[in-house]
Order: structure tokens, then sequence, then C-alpha cells
């Protein structure tokens, strides 16, 4: 997973050996580490054979083709990534450790639909060290995303050292509390510091490089600026005293467009290109109140000057000029969908938050947009009922709703749709403060958005999907991430089936026929066991386990109440799902 383009099996079988040997040509040498460590952990051998030279326009610089016959395993690609993509299929073909000796006969010929397959993570509201960020970096890699966009400043904390502002750290790196729970009457009064030193920062660029993941930072402007400001406050219209932002939502304190501002960001920019390679610079520019320009002299000094007619107009100097410093640079700027608004040039890039309205502007004006809509991409979502889950930001996103998205909106047209560059997931960070909830709020949708952004459109089938998606969660609970247990499913008479009852609400209502009635209970998860319970009380690990079909009579206008749980192998517990049967009256 995601599932290959193209997959042939063949009668052959290759029967693993217990001796490792791996011939690599020198551009695919570098990942001859990487092939041990999977083999290792498999407690197996191979004969494999790795090459980054295949000359074959068809894969461009990610594809590859795996082989697998009697003789042993060749993956072959026209770049190093395309090996390492070869190698996290691999990973997922060869069997647990200690199983069945040998592989399957197989010819895949792979390659991503989308350049931009991209996960965002949010360190400004709650802070996330190196090791977090990296086992993040691993898990998106393993499942081939490609981007890291990293969401390094906000109202609630700047977190990137810059050598010429120590302020921005020691004091916009820490405010002194935190909203609790939703209320922005409670704040704990708790200290709450971090920072990534630029030591930090180039190690972690370089472990991505080394996964093929491209960081994209994001230093937020001219909103979602509070932070900086209470470091350096003549960045604000009013030069106020402002602290570091304690609550949740949009703050008011925007940067100010004057030359002070311009010259504070510029040299930012500098140390920030400095340190992150990659194309892209993502500049923010979401949810920018106005209300401070509109108080602002030097604001209406700025706009007589330079002909501005509207605020929104403000914004889009203030963008375009940031944009062109990125451009002299060689840059490119990325922006939430919002910069449309006052107006960039084409070569800006759009990241589409507002559902799918951004990316059709954007393509219909010339620009490349990245789909990231605000519901089903957006993994601070609850994923079942909220009075199942532990606190979430609002809305609904299930791995279901991830899987079924189609990224390029079917309103452009085949030329219009070249400018959708790609998909990517948002983990915003707000009621996510330990790396336990940030695996839960990750996993499994961060799977499912690997498909869609891997493979070619195609009719896409749940239930086929979630089969190959619990062979997954062995992979992530070996390799020590939390991720939310699916919910058990349930089928009546054959008849009716109702997979991952729990996606909106916790409990399905249906009406049969009196008599015997037989439910069935599954789940996706290898190795679990549904406990269950019929007199309408919640399950838990002690309840009776589901050993096969239960068997129901209902007399007319009866009825029948069956609540379930999954139990993982490790002790995870699923939340409950509830199907509620009544008989039909008599007549």
């Amino acid at each position: 997973m995601p599932q290959p383009q193209r997959v042939t099996t063949t009668a052959q079988r290759y029967a693993l050996p217990a001796t490792v040997t791996i011939d690599a040509n020198a551009t695919a040498s570098q990942l001859v580490p990487l092939a041990r460590r999977i083999l290792r952990e498999h407690a197996t051998g191979a004969s494999l054979t790795l090459s980054a030279a295949a000359n074959d326009s068809a894969l461009g610089t990610e594809g590859y083709r795996l082989h697998v016959d009697a003789t042993g395993i060749a993956i072959a690609a026209n770049a190093p990534a395309g090996v390492f993509y070869g190698l996290q299929t691999l990973d997922q073909l060869l069997p647990a450790p200690f199983s069945r000796a040998e592989l399957p006969g197989v010819d895949i010929v792979d390659w991503p639909r989308y350049a931009w397959r991209g996960v965002h993570l949010d360190v400004s509201r709650h802070f996330f060290p190196v090791s977090v960020v990296e086992r993040f970096i691993d898990v998106a890699a393993h499942y081939k995303l490609n981007v890291f966009h990293w969401h390094l400043t906000d109202d609630q904390g700047w977190r990137i050292a810059i050598a010429r502002y120590p302020r921005l750290t020691t004091v916009g790196a820490c405010r002194d509390g935190t909203e609790q729970e939703g209320d922005a009457t409670e704040i704990d009064g708790k200290r709450y510091c971090g920072f990534y030193t630029q030591a930090q920062i180039r190690s972690v660029v370089a472990y991505a490089r080394d996964r093929f993941v491209t960081i994209v930072p994001e230093i937020e402007m001219p909103g979602h600026s509070q932070a900086a400001i209470a470091a350096y406050p003549r960045l604000s219209c009013d030069d106020g005293r402002y602290g570091v932002r304690e609550t949740w939502g949009v703050s008011d304190v925007v940067y100010c467009p004057t030359a002070y501002t311009f010259d504070f960001l510029e040299n930012v920019l500098r140390e920030v290109i400095a340190l992150f390679p990659g194309t892209f610079v993502h500049i923010g520019g979401d949810e920018v109140p106005k209300a401070a320009w509109q108080r602002s002299p030097a604001v209406r000094d700025l706009m007589r000057r330079e002909h501005i007619a509207t605020y929104d107009g403000v914004q889009g100097y203030f963008d375009r000029r940031i944009e062109h410093f990125l451009q002299v640079h060689g840059r490119r700027a990325i922006g939430w969908d919002d910069i449309l608004q006052g107006g960039v040039s084409t070569r800006a890039a759009i990241m589409s938050w507002h559902g799918d309205s951004g990316a059709i502007a954007a393509a219909h004006r010339g620009n490349d947009a990245v789909v990231t809509p605000d519901g089903p991409l957006y993994f601070d979502a609850y994923q079942g009922d909220p009075n199942d889950e532990p606190q979430a930001i609002g809305s609904l996103s299930t791995p279901e709703m991830v899987y079924e998205y189609e990224p390029t909106p079917s309103a452009l047209n085949a030329e219009q749709a070249r400018h959708v560059i790609g998909v990517q997931g948002n983990v915003w960070s707000e009621f996510i403060g330990t790396r336990d909830y940030l695996d839960y709020m990750l996993l499994p949708r961060m799977v499912a958005l690997s498909e869609i952004a891997w493979r070619d459109p195609h009719p896409r089938q749940w239930d086929e999907f979630s089969t190959r998606l619990g062979a997954q969660l062995a992979w992530l609970g070996t390799h020590g991430y939390n991720y939310r247990v699916p919910n058990p499913e349930f089928a009546v008479d054959e008849a009716l089936h109702f997979a991952n009852v729990s996606s909106s609400v916790r409990t399905v209502t249906g009406l049969v026929r009196p008599g015997a009635v037989t439910v069935t209970l599954s789940s996706v998860v290898p190795g679990a066991t549904i406990r269950y319970t019929t007199d309408g009380s919640t399950p838990s690990a002690t309840s009776a386990a589901y050993t096969g079909p239960l068997t129901m009579t209902l007399a007319p206008s009866g009825r029948a109440d069956i609540t379930a749980i999954v139990q993982t192998a490790g002790g995870k517990i699923s939340t409950p799902s509830e199907l509620q049967l009544t008989a039909a009256s008599a007549p």
C-alpha cells in the first residue's frame, strides 16, 4: 500500500535463503543499508538486485519495477527515489519474521499519480521534538509520501531559531499559558516553550532527504503572526505590547506592511532559504483580519502611494512583495488559497483548503495547486462519534472519507487539471499534545491519503481497501506507532453489511422481519478479538468474545441490541459500534 499501478503474478516461487546477497549499481548503492535493514527486520535473507539506471521513461523519477522469480528479487528505477519506493513495496511483500520462507512470483510496474504527495504538521500550537518529527517523516515515507509541510510559526509560538532575531525564540517560542479543552476562558497558567535550533533543522532536513522527502517550511504572514510581534512589537501597526497568544483561534494582531516589516521578513527568509533546499517556501496568507490595517495611517499612506483600493489589495501587495523576494532568491512561494483574493503572480502555487474552490480558481488563473480540503483531509477532525473519541477540533474525517476523496476537481478540463500538482493531509495541533495522540489522529487516515496520492483514478472499493489496510496495522504496531483501531463490522442475514458503523454516529438501526436473525461480526485487524454485549451496555476487554454468528429470535415489534468493540492482540481497543434491530409489527 499504496496499491501499485500494475501487478502481474506468476506461478514461480522464490525460496528465501538465510543469507543476504545485494548487487547494486553505483547510483543505487546508497540504498543498500536500507535494503539490509528491511531484510533483517523480516529475519530473512535474499538475493536482491538494485538498479537506478533503468532508462525507462514511463517510470519518471519516482517509479520502479519490482520483479520476483525463482532466482531472486530485482528492483529497477531511473533514480534512487524509485529504488527507495520499490524497497518500501518489498517491505510489505516480505513475510513476517520466522514465518513462511518464500515469495510468490510477481512483476510490479509502479509510478505515482501526483508529484506532490504531502502531509503537514503544525508545531506552533503544540511543539514536537526532533525524534517525533523524524518518526512522522518515517511513516510518511514508508507510504510513499514525499512532502513534509512543516508549520513552524503562528500566533501561539515561533519554533525556528533565526540568528539575526534572537527574541523570536527567547520570547516568541514561549507562551504563559494554554487554553484548556476548547474553552478560551480556561487558561492553565503553565509556561509552554519549544523551538528548533538551526543545527536541529539541518539534521531533520538531511534525515528527510535520505528518505526522499522534501520539507516545505511555513513562515506565516501577514496574519497568524502574534508570536513574532510579541518579540518585536514594531512589526505591528500600533507598536502595541502583546504576549504570545494563549488561546486558539485567529488573532487580530497582524504584520503591518511597512519597510521595517519587509526588512524583517526578508532577513528571516534568507535564513530559512539557507536551511531548506527545496523549491517551495510556504508564506501562509490565510485568515488575515484587516481591522488593524484599517486603523493605520501607515497603511492608508501605502494605499495612496501604490494606488490600492481595498484592504484585500493591501494583502495582495504584501504577498507579491514576498513572492518576488523568494523568486529573486530562486524559490517559489506557496500559500493558502486566501492569497488569491489580493492577487499573486501565476508563478505562486496555491494550497486549496476551502474545499476544491481554491484549486479550481487557481487552475483557471494558471497557478499550480495542491488540494488539501478542510474536512476529509484535515486530520485534526473527529474520526467517529465525539462522545467516544478524544477531543478534536470538530467536523468529521474517517479513513473511508479520505479514500473516497478525488483530488482533481471534475470541474477542470484536461489542460486545467495539469495544474493540480498534488494532494496533502493536514495535522493541526490545538488538541494534539502528545506523540501517541499525534499517531492516533494521523493513522490510519494517512495510509488512505497515500492511496489517493499515488494511485491513478480507478473505481474505488472501500471493502477491498479496508482489507488491505488491516494488513498495514501490523506494520504500524511493530514499528511502535499508535493508531485508531477500525471499528467492528456487522452483517445481517448476509444481506445487509455495515462497514465501520461508527463513522459519524455509533449506532445503526435496522428493521427486519420477525423470527430468527443471524448477525455476523468481523474485523479487518489481523489477530484481533471482537468483544460484544447484548444488553445495551458498552463492552470492555472482559466482555464476551465473539466466536461465530449470533442468532437472535425477534417477536413482532421485538428488538435486539448488539454493541461491539475490536481488541487487538496488543490490547488496543476500538471505539464501540452498536447495531439495533427491530422486528416489524404483526399485521
